[in-house]
Protein backbone atom coordinates (compact mmCIF):
# COMPACT_ATOMS: atom_id res chain seq x y z
CA UNK A 1 0.00 0.00 0.00
CA UNK A 2 1.36 3.33 -1.17
CA UNK A 3 1.69 6.56 1.45
CA UNK A 4 -0.94 8.09 -0.45
CA UNK A 5 -3.35 4.82 0.12
CA UNK A 6 -2.39 4.81 3.63
CA UNK A 7 -3.29 8.24 4.53
CA UNK A 8 -6.52 8.20 2.55
CA UNK A 9 -7.87 4.74 4.73
CA UNK A 10 -6.71 6.17 7.94
CA UNK A 11 -8.63 9.46 6.70
CA UNK A 12 -11.94 6.74 6.01
CA UNK A 13 -11.40 5.51 9.22
CA UNK A 14 -11.34 8.69 10.95
CA UNK A 15 -14.68 9.76 9.75
CA UNK A 16 -16.06 6.49 10.72
CA UNK A 17 -18.95 6.98 13.28
CA UNK A 18 -20.66 4.16 15.16
CA UNK A 19 -24.38 4.95 16.53
CA UNK A 20 -25.90 2.49 19.15
CA UNK A 21 -29.54 2.26 20.62
CA UNK A 22 -30.30 0.94 24.12
CA UNK A 23 -34.32 0.14 24.21
CA UNK A 24 -35.54 -1.41 27.01
CA UNK A 25 -38.92 -0.61 29.15
CA UNK A 26 -37.73 -0.21 32.38
CA UNK A 27 -34.21 0.45 34.76
CA UNK A 28 -35.83 0.06 38.26
CA UNK A 29 -37.33 -3.30 38.54
CA UNK A 30 -36.43 -5.47 35.16
CA UNK A 31 -33.45 -7.55 36.02
CA UNK A 32 -32.57 -8.08 31.81
CA UNK A 33 -32.61 -4.34 31.39
CA UNK A 34 -30.60 -3.68 34.64
CA UNK A 35 -27.76 -6.19 33.60
CA UNK A 36 -27.94 -4.96 29.92
CA UNK A 37 -27.22 -1.53 30.83
CA UNK A 38 -24.24 -2.28 32.94
CA UNK A 39 -22.92 -4.59 30.61
CA UNK A 40 -23.33 -2.01 27.74
CA UNK A 41 -21.05 0.90 29.72
CA UNK A 42 -18.61 -1.76 30.68
CA UNK A 43 -18.17 -2.71 27.37
CA UNK A 44 -17.77 0.75 26.00
CA UNK A 45 -15.28 1.47 28.42
CA UNK A 46 -13.08 -1.74 27.41
CA UNK A 47 -13.13 -1.10 23.69
CA UNK A 48 -12.63 2.93 24.25
CA UNK A 49 -9.18 2.97 23.64
CA UNK A 50 -9.31 0.82 20.40
CA UNK A 51 -12.00 3.12 19.07
CA UNK A 52 -10.28 6.16 20.23
CA UNK A 53 -7.50 4.71 18.11
CA UNK A 54 -9.29 4.15 15.40
CA UNK A 55 -10.29 7.44 15.17
CA UNK A 56 -13.69 5.77 15.31
CA UNK A 57 -17.21 8.17 17.39
CA UNK A 58 -19.24 6.83 19.05
CA UNK A 59 -22.25 7.99 20.35
CA UNK A 60 -24.99 6.43 22.28
CA UNK A 61 -28.16 6.94 22.78
CA UNK A 62 -30.65 5.40 25.53
CA UNK A 63 -34.43 5.07 25.11
CA UNK A 64 -36.71 4.04 27.61
CA UNK A 65 -39.96 2.53 25.58
CA UNK A 66 -43.37 3.28 27.44
CA UNK A 67 -46.32 2.58 25.04
CA UNK A 68 -47.30 0.63 22.42
CA UNK A 69 -47.10 3.44 20.30
CA UNK A 70 -43.87 3.88 20.87
CA UNK A 71 -42.95 0.59 20.53
CA UNK A 72 -44.19 0.76 17.36
CA UNK A 73 -42.16 4.10 16.28
CA UNK A 74 -39.71 2.88 16.88
CA UNK A 75 -39.46 -0.72 15.88
CA UNK A 76 -39.27 -2.36 19.06
CA UNK A 77 -40.13 -6.27 19.26
CA UNK A 78 -38.48 -7.39 22.70
CA UNK A 79 -36.62 -5.54 25.40
CA UNK A 80 -34.16 -5.04 26.32
CA UNK A 81 -32.53 -4.45 22.17
CA UNK A 82 -29.09 -3.03 21.44
CA UNK A 83 -28.91 -1.68 17.81
CA UNK A 84 -25.65 -0.56 16.06
CA UNK A 85 -25.85 1.59 13.20
CA UNK A 86 -29.54 0.50 12.76
CA UNK A 87 -28.68 -3.27 13.12
CA UNK A 88 -29.69 -5.66 16.26
CA UNK A 89 -26.86 -7.00 17.38
CA UNK A 90 -28.84 -10.34 18.69
CA UNK A 91 -28.20 -13.17 16.39
CA UNK A 92 -31.17 -15.08 17.53
CA UNK A 93 -34.24 -14.01 18.32
CA UNK A 94 -35.15 -15.93 21.60
CA UNK A 95 -37.48 -14.92 24.76
CA UNK A 96 -38.24 -16.32 27.59
CA UNK A 97 -40.85 -15.35 30.89
CA UNK A 98 -39.79 -12.48 32.74
CA UNK A 99 -40.63 -12.29 36.26
CA UNK A 100 -39.70 -8.35 37.20
CA UNK A 101 -41.23 -7.36 34.65
CA UNK A 102 -44.47 -9.29 35.12
CA UNK A 103 -44.77 -7.94 38.69
CA UNK A 104 -45.03 -4.09 37.12
CA UNK A 105 -47.49 -5.44 34.62
CA UNK A 106 -50.05 -6.59 37.59
CA UNK A 107 -52.14 -9.18 36.73
CA UNK A 108 -52.43 -8.04 33.23
CA UNK A 109 -50.73 -11.79 32.09
CA UNK A 110 -46.92 -13.18 30.73
CA UNK A 111 -44.40 -10.85 30.09
CA UNK A 112 -41.41 -12.40 27.92
CA UNK A 113 -37.97 -10.61 27.92
CA UNK A 114 -35.10 -11.13 25.74
CA UNK A 115 -32.82 -14.03 25.76
CA UNK A 116 -29.30 -13.81 24.64
CA UNK A 117 -27.24 -16.31 22.43
CA UNK A 118 -23.60 -15.95 22.35
CA UNK A 119 -21.07 -18.76 21.60
CA UNK A 120 -23.57 -21.26 21.84
CA UNK A 121 -24.82 -20.61 25.63
CA UNK A 122 -27.70 -18.40 26.63
CA UNK A 123 -28.11 -15.67 28.56
CA UNK A 124 -30.43 -13.15 30.03
CA UNK A 125 -28.92 -10.01 29.92
CA UNK A 126 -26.63 -8.87 26.93
CA UNK A 127 -22.54 -10.54 27.62
CA UNK A 128 -20.38 -8.04 27.71
CA UNK A 129 -18.09 -9.82 25.23
CA UNK A 130 -21.14 -10.31 22.99
CA UNK A 131 -21.10 -6.06 22.85
CA UNK A 132 -17.28 -6.03 22.30
CA UNK A 133 -17.36 -8.31 19.11
CA UNK A 134 -20.40 -5.91 17.83
CA UNK A 135 -18.74 -3.34 18.01
CA UNK A 136 -16.04 -4.41 16.97
CA UNK A 137 -17.43 -6.08 13.89
CA UNK A 138 -19.08 -2.75 12.95
CA UNK A 139 -15.69 -0.90 12.76
CA UNK A 140 -13.95 -3.13 10.97
CA UNK A 141 -16.52 -4.51 8.55
CA UNK A 142 -16.38 -7.83 9.66
CA UNK A 143 -19.69 -9.80 8.48
CA UNK A 144 -21.35 -12.58 11.01
CA UNK A 145 -21.81 -15.68 9.68
CA UNK A 146 -25.10 -15.64 11.28
CA UNK A 147 -28.44 -13.73 10.08
CA UNK A 148 -30.00 -11.22 12.23
CA UNK A 149 -33.49 -12.07 14.12
CA UNK A 150 -35.95 -12.17 11.62
CA UNK A 151 -38.00 -9.10 12.99
CA UNK A 152 -38.26 -6.11 10.90
CA UNK A 153 -37.67 -2.45 12.53
CA UNK A 154 -41.02 -1.36 11.15
CA UNK A 155 -43.56 -3.34 13.06
CA UNK A 156 -47.55 -3.55 11.65
CA UNK A 157 -48.20 -4.87 15.32
CA UNK A 158 -46.38 -4.47 18.80
CA UNK A 159 -46.26 -8.04 19.79
CA UNK A 160 -48.90 -9.38 22.63
CA UNK A 161 -46.57 -9.26 26.01
CA UNK A 162 -45.38 -5.92 25.20
CA UNK A 163 -48.60 -4.69 24.65
CA UNK A 164 -49.82 -6.51 28.13
CA UNK A 165 -46.43 -5.39 29.64
CA UNK A 166 -47.24 -1.59 28.83
CA UNK A 167 -51.43 -1.73 29.61
CA UNK A 168 -50.51 -3.84 33.23
CA UNK A 169 -48.25 -0.51 34.30
CA UNK A 170 -49.89 1.95 32.84
CA UNK A 171 -53.47 0.57 34.68
CA UNK A 172 -51.37 0.18 38.02
CA UNK A 173 -49.51 3.42 37.93
CA UNK A 174 -52.94 5.46 37.43
CA UNK A 175 -54.15 3.50 40.60
CA UNK A 176 -51.04 3.93 42.60
CA UNK A 177 -50.97 0.14 43.40
CA UNK A 178 -47.71 -0.26 41.90
CA UNK A 179 -45.63 -4.00 42.91
CA UNK A 180 -42.68 -2.83 40.99
CA UNK A 181 -40.53 -4.36 42.99
CA UNK A 182 -38.65 -8.00 42.30
CA UNK A 183 -40.50 -10.62 43.99
CA UNK A 184 -37.60 -11.52 46.24
CA UNK A 185 -38.10 -7.76 47.62
CA UNK A 186 -41.51 -8.38 47.97
CA UNK A 187 -40.82 -11.63 50.06
CA UNK A 188 -38.18 -10.61 52.03
CA UNK A 189 -38.73 -6.06 53.08
CA UNK A 190 -40.80 -7.15 56.24
CA UNK A 191 -42.55 -10.24 58.17
CA UNK A 192 -45.72 -11.45 56.54
CA UNK A 193 -47.29 -10.69 59.98
CA UNK A 194 -46.45 -6.79 59.18
CA UNK A 195 -46.92 -6.78 55.49
CA UNK A 196 -50.13 -4.43 55.59
CA UNK A 197 -48.24 -2.07 57.98
CA UNK A 198 -45.29 -2.11 56.01
CA UNK A 199 -46.36 -2.29 52.24
CA UNK A 200 -50.38 -1.34 52.37
CA UNK A 201 -52.86 -4.03 51.50
CA UNK A 202 -52.87 -6.39 48.63
CA UNK A 203 -55.16 -6.62 46.55
CA UNK A 204 -56.12 -8.34 42.54
CA UNK A 205 -53.37 -5.87 40.87
CA UNK A 206 -50.05 -6.25 43.14
CA UNK A 207 -49.22 -7.97 46.66
CA UNK A 208 -48.89 -4.37 48.40
CA UNK A 209 -45.37 -3.08 47.77
CA UNK A 210 -44.89 0.29 46.70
Amino acid sequence: MTKTSKKEAISATARRKIEIEFLYVDLTVCTRCMGTDANLEEALSEVSRILEAAGVEVSVRKTLVESEAQAKALGFFSSPTIRINGKDIALEFRESRCDSCEACAGDSGPVNCRVWVFQGKEYTEVPKAMIVDAILREVYGVASSQKPPARPHKLRNVPDDLRRFFSGKAAMTATKKSSCCPPTEQADCCPPSEKETCCGASDSKGCGCR
